[in-house]
């Protein structure tokens, strides 16, 4: 089978995209010059790799094969770039991390922090919710995530970097602000505002319910942490979050923690990637220092609360 690495290159691109159009103006090239290597890479493996659905392409089976090695083939040529540079004494390469939207309240000043060591090191951060992540490292499409509770379903590699303890919040004036001990019975009476099915924070909250025997008083239910705080300063409901959501909140006293049995729950933060995956000389900079430097983007606030 004659195949290049060309061919592999732009046929990864087209599967990725689903679209000539989009690959070609990706890859800075004319979609003829794309199609072209596509149809020759079709007749190198004796097999048609999409197929047309009006104006719509999709993976053939062998185009789902196929898709599968070019991406690994394309890590393991991105990491032998990455090899040979730094036998080079170069500090240099690119690193391409994904985070849980949580984890983005922090994760900012952490990357920062990294660019300011190694300011040659190319960084590409997506933000996403835990489907979307556990997605990604299926696909061994990301270099690292980091999120909470690491899917239990998948071979990964996965280190505690920093604790994540989970609070519940209420509006200065509610009537429970003021009160200690508030037993998880007293907590069922009130409506607490929901996070999507799969979050992590959901299901923490459902767990403690749970183990208490109770049933959660639901309202409404929100996508997004920002969501859930604005409801709860509007007496919309309780809710339960990070606390390293809530750093600005608690400066400025629009919410406050109760004091409720059995918090704050303690989870931890975790760096995951592929069990496995060969880490490349930035991957280890960035492992090195999330591990050793995590101190550095936790605020006085969320210390004093905990």
């Amino acid at each position: 089978m004659n195949v290049t690495f060309r061919q592999l290159t732009l046929f990864e691109a087209v599967a990725r995209h689903l679209s000539y159009t989009r690959a070609a103006e990706e890859l800075h090239l004319s979609q003829p010059a794309v199609s072209m290597q596509i149809r020759q890479l079709e007749d190198s493996v004796g097999s048609a790799l999409f197929e047309k659905s009006g104006k719509r392409i999709s993976l053939t089976e062998a185009g789902t094969e196929v898709f599968q090695y070019s991406q690994s083939i394309n890590h393991q040529l991105e990491e032998l770039e990455e090899v040979l540079e730094s036998l080079k004494g170069l500090n240099r390469g690119r690193l391409h991390i994904a985070v849980a939207s949580t984890v983005n309240y922090f994760a900012p000043c952490l990357l920062a922090a990294f660019h300011r060591r190694y300011p040659r090191i190319h960084l590409e951060l997506d933000v996403t919710n835990r489907q979307r992540l556990v997605q990604m490292l299926t696909d061994n499409s990301i270099d690292m995530v980091l999120m909470g509770q690491p899917p239990r379903n998948l071979e990964v590699e996965s280190e505690v970097f920093m604790d994540n303890p989970l609070v519940v919040v209420a509006p200065p004036d509610h009537s429970l602000s003021s009160e200690t001990g508030i037993t998880a019975t007293r907590l069922a009476e009130e409506p607490f505002l929901m996070r999507e099915s799969g979050s992590g924070t959901r299901q923490a909250m459902e767990r403690y319910f749970l183990e208490q025997g109770l049933e959660i008083h639901q309202g409404m239910q929100m996508t997004h942490n920002e969501a859930i705080k604005q409801g709860v300063r509007a007496g919309l409901g309780l809710g339960i979050v990070s606390l390293h959501t809530i750093e600005l909140e608690l400066e400025t006293k629009r919410l406050v923690t109760l004091d409720a049995a059995g918090f704050p729950i303690q989870r931890h933060w975790y760096l995951v990637y592929r069990k496995g995956k060969r880490l490349s000389p930035p991957g280890k900079a960035f492992r090195d220092f999330v591990l050793g430097e995590y101190k550095s983007v936790v605020n006085p606030v969320v210390e004093e609360q905990v």
